[in-house]
């Protein structure tokens, strides 16, 4: 693994000064396995709009507006009996199984879930357990909005380049339940506004769901999809755009998307140093909306039949969209096809990382 980074400062699109921007190359690492579970309880776009009908017809606001102007028609919501703990447990386990690993070789374990139930102890400490990896095992979480599996993924695969171990799983369990009735709730109070509605519009487009990926050394598993390198961008100037809790999520919507769009076109701009994406057979975006799919695609002059959408089924997963989309997008890929996974995350940071299946 070698990391480079930019020796003189740049100058992007917008006379911004660029520094220490990383990119990124692995030597030796390999995507063993992808497993997602999925919830069974499907909440419908149409269900939210009955939900707000009082207050829509207030604000004289249309129905339909998740479809229309987000594209999302439904996302998932665990059922009774179901968490996002167990079921990224599960996730797990298929992973491991498909991987064919024995669990006492795993190293590494990375929770990046967004939902938590306690800020301590972290949620990583309830997968190890779960998925009984042994005391050698270092285990934690790595929060970074809907970028997390993405950073754990390239964090995994430095180590396994360095030679500190030899297989990782990077997991995550998302669920949206409870903010989603908080937001309802709220929205629903005589006091709100459409400035409100409109802040909070995005909190409506998330799912639940769950992924884990198996990464190891790919001269032990020629078989394997190899993990090539990929760059990181930061414009933490836009910390403010979109900040969420368990009590709800509020977004500048407007804002972020302009902001996002910039760090990613930068970000694109810069790989080309070292990478060639402009052709790749698959694009695997992390899925937001409509809006947002049709500006990268238009902006980075993507072929948008190469770039699969979940988004429409399971709205926006956060950081388990991208392996989600990549689980589900897995079967229609070949080997020697190459994949880019690439997002933005709140804050704001992009991450961009190749994979060669």
């Amino acid at each position: 693994m070698t990391v480079s980074r930019p020796g003189d400062p740049a100058d992007d699109e917008q006379g911004d000064r660029v520094n220490g921007n990383a990119t990124t190359v692995h030597s030796n690492v390999a995507l063993l396995s992808l497993a997602a579970v999925t919830p069974e309880r499907v909440t419908t776009s149409a269900e939210l709009d009955d939900r707000l009908r009082s207050t829509l017809e207030r604000l004289r606001l249309p129905s339909g507006l998740l479809e229309r102007i987000a594209g999302v028609h439904e996302r998932r919501n665990w059922a009774e009996g179901q968490s996002f703990d167990t079921a990224a447990i599960e996730a797990g386990e298929k992973a491991l199984a498909e991987a064919g690993v024995d669990r006492s070789r795993i190293g590494l374990l990375i929770n990046t879930s967004v939902t938590r139930p306690h800020l301590e102890p972290s949620v990583a400490v309830r997968m190890h357990h779960g998925l009984s990896l042994p005391p050698s095992a270092v285990n934690f979480d790595i929060a970074n909005a809907c970028l997390g599996f993405v950073n754990g993924m390239s964090l995994a695969a430095q180590l396994i380049d360095a030679g500190q171990i030899d297989y990782a799983v990077v997991i995550d369990g998302e669920d949206a339940d409870e903010i989603q009735v908080n937001t309802v709730d709220r929205l629903n109070r005589p006091g709100a506004t459409r400035a409100d509605f409109l802040r909070e519009f995005p909190t409506l487009t998330l799912g639940s769901g769950a992924v884990a990926a198996v990464l190891g050394r790919a001269d032990l598993h020629p078989s394997g999809h190899r993990i090539l390198g990929g760059v990181t961008r930061a414009a933490t100037e836009f910390h403010d755009l979109c900040v969420g809790s368990v009590t709800g999520m509020y977004t500048d919507a407007k804002a972020l998307l302009k902001g996002g769009m910039k760090l990613v076109m930068a970000a694109w701009q810069e790989a080309r140093e070292r990478f060639d994406w402009s052709a790749m057979d698959r694009y695997v975006l992390h899925q937001v909306s409509d809006v947002h799919t049709n500006a990268i695609v238009k902006a980075a002059k993507l072929d948008r039949s190469k770039v699969p959408l979940t988004y429409p089924r399971f709205g926006n997963v956060g950081p388990a969209s991208i392996p989600i989309t990549l689980a589900h997008e897995a079967p229609n890929l070949s080997p020697g096809d190459r994949v880019l996974l690439m997002g933005v995350g709140s804050g704001l940071n992009t991450a961009m990382l190749e994979l060669a299946w």
